[in-house]
């Protein structure tokens, strides 16, 4: 019962946000949000990646490490994608980034907090500072059919990412100023971007739901089956493992449909967008599941891989006093 309890602990404030924000986008369709968007871009999430990066007590090795675990993922993740979207006799190269780019950031790093606490939220900005990278780079060479290295200097995201590293390497402590500030403009980001989420699900239109649902469908269950491939395969656990996991399962981004807008035909756009939308009414089923399996599987075999560790070292303690009283 505790873990159910736990499990509505996590995702109740992430849905209901959601809804809130997806009721206002309803109730006034003309409701501007280019006020959030801008914040969150320029200011808001700069300032979530350093503080969720360099006061969590996440290392460069461990921001590194999961930072290619990530791009394992999604590596993985587009040759499947790749395989669904030319069944379906889709445009396989401007379609593809609503499959392999998650929403790490809007949907996962709030739930990865609320799963995990503090500790989470670096593992999880980690994951999410390699979707923006992608966004970027990727996502627009995909939509544009071309790349342009300005569009990556005036992300400021990407300043936030590099900035955080750096502290990272020189071990430096955070001003107390500096992480209060960013603290507050974390938490204020989480509720805005949720909020936000809720608006645009409410505008998007879905052309064709068959096509939408199984693309949709893709996203939510192949993401956290490679997800959990991943994490089987290199033997991890603890909550770092359930992080990966959870960031993984997380449906389309919100983003690839912003970037597709700036570069794509309205055709490819308005199908992005229809993923997005099944993608994630779809994640409200499969997400609490995932969660679930998280906190209960992934918890109890980092207790028992200690349990396992713990004995070895008795044994070989035990071991090796019996040889030097041999010896002696």
């Amino acid at each position: 019962m505790d873990l159910y309890i736990k499990l509505f602990d996590v995702l109740f404030p992430v849905f209901f946000v959601i809804g809130v924000g997806y009721y206002l986008g309803i109730k006034d369709p003309k409701f501007n949000t280019k006020f959030i968007t801008n914040f969150a871009g320029n200011i808001g999430t700069p300032a979530m990646i350093f503080y969720t990066i360099t006061t969590t007590g996440v290392t460069l090795a461990i921001f590194i490490e999961y930072f290619f675990y990530a791009l394992i993922i999604i590596g993985g993740f587009s040759i499947v994608g790749f395989i669904f979207l030319l069944f379906l006799k889709k445009d396989v190269i401007s379609e593809l980034p609503p499959l392999i780019l998650p929403n790490t950031g809007n949907m996962g790093i709030p739930i990865c907090l609320f799963a995990y606490g503090t500790a989470g939220l670096g593992v999880a900005s980690a994951i999410a500072s390699v979707i923006i990278l992608l966004h970027f780079t990727v996502g627009v060479l995909l939509a544009k059919k071309s790349f342009s290295l300005d569009i990556l200097i005036k992300n400021v995201p990407i300043y936030g990412i590099i900035v955080s590293v750096i502290f990272l390497y020189f071990e430096w402590d955070v001003p107390g100023f500096l992480e209060n500030t960013t603290f507050l403009l974390t938490y204020t980001t989480i509720f805005l971007v949720l909020m936000s989420l809720g608006i645009a699900l409410s505008r998007f239109k879905v052309l064709s739901w068959t096509k939408a649902s199984i693309l949709g469908a893709v996203r939510v269950i192949i993401g956290p089956i490679i997800g959990f491939a991943l994490i089987s395969y290199l033997g991890l656990d603890g909550f770092a493992a359930g992080v990966l996991l959870i960031q993984s399962s997380m449906p389309s981004a919100v983003l690839t449909y912003l970037v597709g807008s700036m570069y794509s035909e309205r055709k490819v756009v308005d199908s992005v967008a229809s993923v997005i939308v099944t993608s994630t009414v779809m994640s409200f089923i499969t997400i609490p599941i995932v969660v679930y399996f998280s906190l209960k599987y992934l918890t109890y075999l980092s207790r028992y891989h200690y349990w396992v560790l713990e004995r070895k070292i008795r044994r070989d303690y035990h071991n090796l006093s019996r040889y030097a009283s041999l010896l002696m």
